[in-house]
């Protein structure tokens, strides 16, 4: 696939319906729109035109700017650079220090890794020829064999394209993987109104386990009691002969039980049934049933019937108390899940009749929990204190680990006190790194803590970006014009079936020819005296090699079954 105007020419459709052809008779002539004039008001305005060349260039800069970051940053993580930094992992050091999400850090140090190994994408790439979108999409379906011919195949599509074009080109290569059918995953996420939705996959047998649990937690929900006599329904009258029996001292046969039928209400809430016996069994057996107990923090007024919206006497609507924000522990009038979204008032009070009520006394900081020296080990109450107000997370820098422990600040043996101004919640691995390197921590009013290394180097929460030093474009060494991030693109329809046919016969062409290089390569070694036999000029010109049914039909199938998955995928 190395003359890319031949290989993917087919690979649009270029006429579409609302699409009218030009008429290329002689002596015709193809008015072009005129250009939009600009606007004589406003001094020094920028045309369109020069704004639309500017914005492109800069996404060229951008583009390749992201590829040097992305170099940069594999060979900081294939170095273990940010070990130096006390943290878990690569990604937990890119979203402390250059201020991303632990998602877009992941990607990033997923991209990272993945372009170490494909050294076509990544001269594309830097060369701004592919923007950062198509490179994620090509990491994800690439590697070192195909990663050329797919490269020349992405270059004409758009992000959207491109994105159609990896799912369709993973689900057909999953199709003969024998990993992928052990693959499993689920994703989560919380809606505007606080709802949980998600997505997930299990291999076929854990799916099966699933959904027979599924099944029968819907059937326990359909029938809650055993033996239970279904209430009486009237029945029309029939005519009854003296001879024949009264209809209530015959015994008929028991009917058969018909199946119940799932629908997805039902097994939502076997789900949720599902997930209460096993939440439920560990709270009987665990040593501290914390773990597993969902916990439900609900001011006073909500109890006794005032709810978020209802503000005191002498406050305006809208307007909470100076320093306080929804949600503070102080607030009366909050309402939600621990470290989780708002719940209504109605669930509150539905809560208060069968689950286990437990108070915690605050003043108007919300910091008021104190049992002295007399024990060194922390309550339950401390715990839910210390937990709520560490967001049941790790406290130190960059981490986001939600199995904590709770550390002395001054440790007991050096006479601190168990009480929440004196804990602090660490995971397991910066407790002992905090005990075995000295590090020191600093409590502050309001909840705050600070790191300070042994040497007394404070460790800043949010560390600031530098300043920038300079242009983009001394960030690379791209030649950067404004047409270069601008696809080849005008308009065409992606024909998904052909391009998923195309990728994988290009691809299995390549691994027939490194098969039979590989094994001319192993005769040569074998036989030195082997020299290959200089061509024949006066040689006629072969004829194009015409596929044997064999070829055909492997050809036919794999179109065949891209078309089936590409299909499925759109």
């Amino acid at each position: 696939m190395s003359d890319l105007t031949v290989n993917v020419k087919h690979m649009f459709d270029t006429k579409q319906p609302d699409t009218k052809q030009p008429d290329t008779n002689p002596g015709t002539v193809i008015r072009t729109p005129a250009p939009v004039p600009v606007p004589a008001s406003g001094p020094g305005l920028v045309p369109l035109e020069r704004l639309e060349a500017q914005i492109c260039e800069l996404a060229g800069h951008i583009a390749a700017a992201t590829c040097r970051f992305l170099v940069l940053l594999g060979d900081f993580d294939a170095r273990r650079g940010w070990e130096s930094w006390e943290m878990p992992s690569c990604a937990g050091w890119l979203s402390w220090k250059c201020q991303m999400s632990s998602g877009a850090a992941r990607e990033h140090v997923r991209v990272a890794r993945a372009l170490r190994d494909l050294p076509v994408i990544r001269a594309e790439f830097a060369a701004a020829r592919l923007s950062y979108a198509k490179v994620r999409a090509l990491t994800r379906i690439a590697t070192a064999a195909t990663e050329r011919g797919l490269a020349e195949m992405a270059r004409p599509m758009t992000g959207n394209q491109l994105e159609r074009f990896a799912r369709a080109h993973r689900q057909v290569s999953r199709a003969g993987d024998a990993a992928a059918r052990t693959w499993r995953r689920l994703s989560w996420r919380l809606d505007d109104d606080g709802s949980l939705s998600g997505t997930f996959r299990l291999p076929p047998l854990a799916g099966a386990v699933l959904l027979q649990a599924l099944r029968a937690a819907a059937g326990d929900l359909e029938h809650p009691h055993d033996g239970a006599v279904p209430a009486q329904t009237s029945a029309p009258a029939t005519s009854q002969t003296p001879e024949e029996p009264p209809a209530s001292e015959t015994s008929p046969s028991p009917a058969p039980q018909a199946p119940v039928k799932v629908t997805s209400s039902s097994a939502a809430d076997a789900l949720l049934v599902i997930a209460e016996a096993f939440l439920a069994g560990q709270i009987a057996t665990a040593a501290n049933p914390e773990v597993y107990q969902v916990i439900v923090h609900v001011g006073t007024g909500v109890l006794a019937g005032v709810s978020a919206e209802t503000p005191p006497a002498g406050q305006e609507p809208g307007h909470p108390p100076a320093g306080r924000v929804p949600g503070h522990p102080a607030d009366p009038a909050r309402c939600h899940v621990e470290d989780g979204p708002a719940v209504s008032v109605a669930t509150a009070h539905m809560l208060t009749c069968t689950a286990v009520l437990s108070w915690m006394r605050h003043d108007h900081d919300g910091t008021l929990l104190d049992i002295g020296r007399r024990s060194r080990k922390p309550t339950k109450a401390l715990r839910r204190a210390a937990r709520e107000r560490d967001h049941c997370r790790c406290r130190y820098p960059g981490c986001e680990s939600r199995r904590v422990d709770l550390h002395h600040i001054q440790h007991w043996v050096n006479g601190g006190r168990t009480c929440l101004e004196n804990l602090l919640s660490l995971c397991r691995y910066h407790h002992m790194l905090v005990h075995d390197r000295g590090y020191l921590i600093a409590a502050a009013p309001g909840g705050d803590f600070t790191f300070y290394q042994a040497d007394g180097t404070p460790i800043s929460s949010s560390p600031p970006l530098p300043a920038p030093h300079g242009v983009i474009g001394d960030c690379h060494d791209a030649d950067i014009t404004p047409g270069t991030i601008i696809p080849p693109w005008y308009g065409e329809h992606l024909d998904l079936d052909y391009a998923i046919h195309a990728a994988f016969a290009h691809a299995e062409y390549q691994a027939r020819q490194h098969e039979r290089d590989q094994q001319m390569q192993a005769y040569r070694e074998a036989h030195p005296e082997y020299t290959p036999p200089a061509p024949d000029p006066d040689a006629p010109e072969p004829e194009p090699r015409q596929p044997d049914l064999y070829g055909i039909n492997i050809i036919t199938a794999a179109q065949n079954l891209g078309k089936r998955y590409a299909r499925s995928s759109s």
